[in-house]
């Protein structure tokens, strides 16, 4: 073993080393509680190691879940699963390509270009160089002479056009929205997660600390015990 110390768990009765060692005293209740549901003989007086602590942490966690929203959806599962992960679960959502169609595509860029000010002044002059055109140069002899049927006909057909394309964007916005609803509660779920381990995780670090020191003082007892020995003697 190299000098190392170890220890062996009282439920998988597997060997770890020894800083890996959690009493079950220090455990909180509820993890407790889940594994004694496992392991009945297990008790507070005997120890397991971390991992087998931060698997029964996230089967509590899951367990929770499971019980408040009666199913575990795949957001869920997907947050569960990035627990264990070191890469960033932010970077991950927002890393995701929006997959659009080619008239998902062109209805953003109508609808981005009929709600913008060079679509207005660009129809504005149109407008105005089809009635300059009509009225001051061809004196109402030409092709569209006053009350311009035609253009009226041009600005229906561009209007009953223009609609539906419209309402096509406002839809494929509100679905972003949505998506970015459920990307902004899978973040915050992750980090409700995150912060309970993370409690966990401080409780047994503060406990393992105090142990730690508690061995210290005693050694530091013997051997002050040991120098009243001599100087008696």
């Amino acid at each position: 073993m190299g000098g190392k110390s170890t220890f062996k768990s009282s439920i998988s009765g597997i060997e770890f080393p020894e800083h890996d060692r959690v009493w079950g005293k220090s455990i909180r209740a509820t993890i407790f509680d889940l594994i004694k549901s496992d392991y009945p003989n297990f008790d507070a007086k005997e120890c397991i190691s971390v991992s087998e602590l931060n698997y029964y942490r996230e089967k509590y966690i899951s367990k929770f879940l499971q019980t408040e929203v009666k199913e575990l959806t795949d957001l869920q599962k997907n947050v569960i699963h990035s627990l264990s992960d070191d890469t960033s679960f932010v970077s991950k959502v927002e890393d995701n390509e929006e997959n659009r169609t080619i008239g998902q595509i062109v209805a953003d860029k109508v609808a981005a270009f009929g709600g913008s000010w060079t679509f207005i002044i660009s129809f504005f002059i149109f407008l105005l160089l089809w009635i300059g055109a009509n009225v001051f140069i061809l004196m109402n002899k030409g092709f569209d002479p006053y009350p311009f049927i035609l253009l009226n006909l041009i600005l229906s057909c561009v209007a009953a056009l223009q609609a539906p394309v419209i309402m096509m964007s406002q839809n494929r916005q509100e679905e972003k929205d949505r998506e970015r609803a459920k990307k902004d509660y899978m973040i915050n779920l992750k980090s409700e997660l995150e912060i309970r381990m993370l409690d966990e995780k401080l409780d047994h670090l503060i406990m393992h600390q105090q142990q730690e020191l508690i061995e210290i003082q005693k050694v530091q007892i013997e051997m002050m015990n040991d120098i009243l020995e001599r100087m008696k003697k």
